[in-house]
């Protein structure tokens, strides 16, 4: 997994732009504004999520972990592919997002290209509880909370649960009150017992 680059552009293209990194060029998918600021010969940092189909890899990029997080959580909303994903944050960064659907703000989302009133419902419920909600108290634990959510989906993926089982676990997880504290691997056998039907 890629997970992040950084490196001198070499071409700025119309939805993507082509980093140097260790004598490759790589291109990258990136939001308008990012390609917008960028300049042939600069040095550039970018999260990326590398997306694998049986007929392309694609690497996506962002200015920060926060937004490439949320673009990985997003992709697991049933009807919401990578492209949408993408779309989505690169009309609405990842703490405006979490508002948005925080406070199911559907209107707001909904203003978001390709997003129409069903889908803005559907992230509405599906990620309300799992990205934690402005008003909760969550306050800035909303960035760790994707984070542990997003390393125990990847670890289930791992072992073979589909994206939905995973879902089902984590929400399960987080209904029995997540510790902060807890470890990764202690959150990701939670999961498992729970899959198990522990």
């Amino acid at each position: 997994m890629i997970s992040s680059l950084r490196g001198p552009v070499l071409e700025i293209r119309v939805d993507s732009l082509v980093i140097a990194v260790g004598g490759v060029g790589m291109m990258v998918m990136c939001a308008p504004d990012t390609i917008a600021e960028a300049r042939i010969g600069n040095e550039l940092t970018l999260f990326t999520s590398l997306v694998v189909r049986e007929d392309s890899l694609t690497l996506f990029g962002f200015t920060n972990s926060e937004n490439r997080e949320m673009f990985e959580v997003v992709q697991g909303v049933s009807g919401f592919g990578p492209k949408l994903a993408f779309t989505i944050l690169s009309a609405l960064p990842a703490d405006e997002l979490r508002t948005a659907i925080g406070n199911e703000d559907v209107a707001r989302l909904k203003q978001t290209p390709g997003v129409g009133a069903k889908g803005a419902q559907r992230l509405v419920l599906e990620l309300k509880d799992r990205i934690g909600t402005p008003s909760s108290g969550a306050k800035h634990g909303g960035n760790k909370s994707i984070q542990w959510q997003i390393q125990v989906e990847r670890g289930l993926l791992g072992l073979g649960w589909s994206s939905r089982d995973a879902q089902r676990a984590i929400s399960a997880v987080i209904e029995e009150g997540v510790d902060d504290a807890a470890a990764i691997s202690e959150l990701l056998r939670r999961a498992l017992q729970i899959l198990a039907g522990a």
